[in-house]
């Protein structure tokens, strides 16, 4: 930085406004060159090839305190000199926990995959956001060769999808989706005019349920828990009991959430069976399929989640059983007319403009709920390019014969 500073203040014919200098370099790029080519050497040495090595410690623990008085974090006036910043580097790798490493067993996720990193190097260089064409082209048309592949692993002939910031955010996605089918002026006219929304879900759920029923405003008092069996999946019939209790409530009825995969358990929901309710009820069944939603890639265990194809929405997570790096999180829906779109679009004029020299299709920020967004696809594409179906199915049928 302080060459940068002289550089600019040597430079003849200097265009200064506020007291700046325009036509100058903003950073020394041969520094930060070099900086960033010693930074890889390390994560090569110290992350990736350390991936796989037993005798290497998954975490070297250290008490909050004790870890604070070992990491310099203190944000200072002037910038650290290169060699500070590489010992930052090092000292986080150091104390970090390292999830590549063989014996981490945490919550659902673990592993290196080699092709996933690399795209993930990838995108964080170019530093993408997908939102219009124009400005992510690749990776907009990768997002739509992945949503397809999936939806046809699901079962649906067509259908629609967005990748996101996780498993909870899609199930938020859904259940939103689901109420403003059911009712599609709370879009404009808001909460005041409804009935009191009632929703369904096992007792064995993910708890981002009740996040997502607070979040959106329907209250938590409003998810009817439906018991699990021994096993912890769902009881279809005590699911019908609940909807009858709440119809004589005068309470509207608008969602069942199964799960395929519960989190502690592993257990897969009846999905036909409660498919049938649905249908008789006429009520939106979401599937959060966020762990289990890969085991449709394995033709062994895709049984697993039988009747999934009869479900108006799922959320499927490859950044849990095949690796994908986090985050990697799509929600795909079976409705093909717009309705991902007409429900979250707000329009916005000067960035979905209608008159592009392009397909505006193509610009799919304006199903999302957020405006910049990262191509979590792409890392999912490369490792199925890289392995085919035919290697995604064999992660699927190890970890279950790991389990077994």
């Amino acid at each position: 930085v302080g060459n940068c500073k002289q550089e600019m203040l040597q430079k003849k014919n200097a265009v200064w406004v506020d007291g700046v200098i325009l036509n100058g370099p903003l950073v020394d790029s041969k520094a930060g060159e070099n900086f960033v080519e010693e930074a890889c050497k390390m994560i090569m040495e110290e992350v990736i090839k350390k991936a796989d090595d037993v005798s290497e410690k998954v975490c070297e623990w250290q008490a909050p305190e004790a870890l604070k008085q070992i990491l310099d974090l203190e944000m200072r006036d002037t910038g650290e000199s290169h060699q500070k910043l590489l010992q930052l580097c090092q000292d986080v790798i150091q104390y970090s926990v390292k999830t590549s490493h063989p014996r981490f067993f945490n919550q659902l996720y673990a592993g290196i995959d080699y092709y996933s990193l690399v795209a993930r190097f990838i995108t964080e260089a170019l530093n993408p956001s997908v939102y219009t064409y124009e400005v992510s082209p690749v990776f907009l048309l990768v997002e739509e060769a992945v949503i397809k592949k999936m939806i046809e692993f699901i079962g649906w002939e067509d259908g629609d999808g967005i990748f996101n910031p996780g498993g909870s955010v899609s199930n938020m996605y859904a259940m939103n989706l689901a109420r403003y089918k059911f009712c599609p002026d709370i879009k404009e006219k808001g909460l005041s005019g409804l009935p009191r929304l009632v929703l369904f879900t096992s007792e064995e759920c993910h708890y981002s349920m009740k996040k997502a029923a607070s979040f959106l405003g329907i209250g938590t008092e409003n998810v009817y828990f439906i018991k699990a069996d021994e096993r912890g999946k769902m009881i279809p019939e005590e699911l019908e009991k609940q909807v009858q209790r709440a119809r004589k409530e005068g309470s509207a009825p608008f969602l069942v959430c199964a799960t395929a995969g519960t989190t502690v358990l592993g257990a897969f929901d009846p999905l036909d069976k409660i498919a049938d309710i649905c249908e008789k009820y006429g009520l939106w069944l979401h599937v959060d399929a966020s762990w289990g939603g890969s085991a449709l890639i394995s033709r062994k265990h895709h049984r697993l989640l039988h009747g999934i194809h009869r479900a108006d929405s799922v959320a499927w997570n490859p950044h849990k059983m095949l690796l994908a790096g986090i985050q990697c999180c799509a929600l795909l829906v079976k409705d093909n007319s717009g309705l991902l779109k007409n429900c979250y679009s707000a329009q916005a004029a000067y960035l979905f403009q209608q008159d592009k020299f392009y397909d505006v299709s193509y610009d799919t920020g304006d199903k999302s709920i957020q405006c910049s967004r990262r191509p979590d696809a792409f890392k999912f594409w490369l490792m199925w390019k890289a392995l085919g179906t035919m290697g995604l199915e064999e992660r699927v049928n190890r970890a279950l014969a790991l389990a077994r």
